[in-house]
């Protein structure tokens, strides 16, 4: 159990789960200001705390089955990278095949829970497994692959705030740009570290495509335009006191992030990807969702 939560970096989850709770609580709001049910499909059950539980089992089982398929596509690169050769696959400790089929029990685990919430969520379960698993390929043939990757995780909060309502808004959509264009920042942060060795064996990201200081601008406009999105849902749907707070804790690990790596030296590359961006999802996603409890409490 130790070596699969391990292939499948559980503790990664920290990114996009706070922003599918979000999600969930927009659509919360959202049902209640329209009087929607909250009910889960096939099931002759009204129940909020069911239809949370989906939610977080639908995250679990997608993330599990996409990070597992990568492990399993790449290991034989993984083996040939020094700062990858300790992964589970290439390390002997799981093997491929295992990997493989870990991966299909999880892919049928979501499409199953979706089932479970609605039929909208069933029929897109599918277009959503094809996004994240597909993302696995993307680096052997277009350095864009890191916006692959963001576009994956920013279905959480769309996806969470559909299982609830059934119907798309704004609001999480936005949202959804928001980690689209955090995740795809820091993910080039991250494929610094692997800029010689993706040249040496023909894939592509665009640190090897552009070079360290160019891929740091593009990161850094990328968390520029984040900061944007995250300012102009302030502006025009959640100005309170409680929504700024988180905003400027998430924007201010933006910047800490981009003045801890620098082109000549990525020895806190690992803070940057994994303190910074876990402390900014985690302390936004907490005051947004205050923010969204206080008005729901309201109606």
């Amino acid at each position: 159990m130790k070596n699969y939560f391990s292939l499948i970096k559980f503790s990664h989850t920290i990114f996009a789960m706070p922003f599918a709770l979000i999600g969930f609580f927009l659509g919360t709001q959202y049902a209640l200001v329209h009087q929607l049910r909250f009910s889960a499909n096939c099931l002759q059950i009204n129940s909020y705390v069911y239809l949370s539980l989906l939610v977080v089992l639908c995250m679990v089982f997608a993330r599990s089955a996409a990070m597992a398929f990568n492990r399993y596509l790449d290991y034989q690169i993984d083996a040939r990278n020094p700062r990858t050769a300790i992964r589970e696959i290439p390390a002997g400790k799981i093997s491929p095949n295992k990997a493989l089929a870990f991966t299909i029990i999880c892919a049928l685990l979501f499409i199953l829970c979706t089932f479970f919430i609605n039929t909208l969520c069933f029929y897109l379960s599918f277009v959503a497994l094809f996004v994240i698993l597909f993302y696995s390929y993307t680096k052997r043939f277009t350095a864009l692959c890191h916006l692959v990757l963001g576009l994956g995780l920013s279905l959480a909060p769309i996806g969470a705030f559909l299982a609830v309502t059934g119907r798309f808004q704004w609001l999480p959509l936005l949202f959804s740009l928001v980690v689209f264009t955090w995740v795809s920042g820091f993910d080039i942060i991250y494929a610094l570290q692997d800029e010689e060795f993706d040249k040496s064996n023909q894939l592509y990201s665009i640190p090897a495509f552009l070079g360290k200081q160019k891929a740091l601008w593009v990161s850094n406009v990328l968390h520029m335009i984040t900061a944007f999105l995250i300012v102009v849902i302030g502006i025009n749907f959640l100005s309170t006191f409680w929504y700024w707070i988180g905003a400027v804790i998430f924007m201010a690990m933006l910047w800490f992030q981009h003045r801890l790596v620098k082109p000549n030296d990525l020895s806190k590359v690992n803070i940057a990807f994994m303190t910074a961006n876990g402390i900014a999802s985690v302390v936004f996603a907490f005051f947004v969702i205050i923010h969204l409890i206080i008005q729901i409490n309201k109606i």
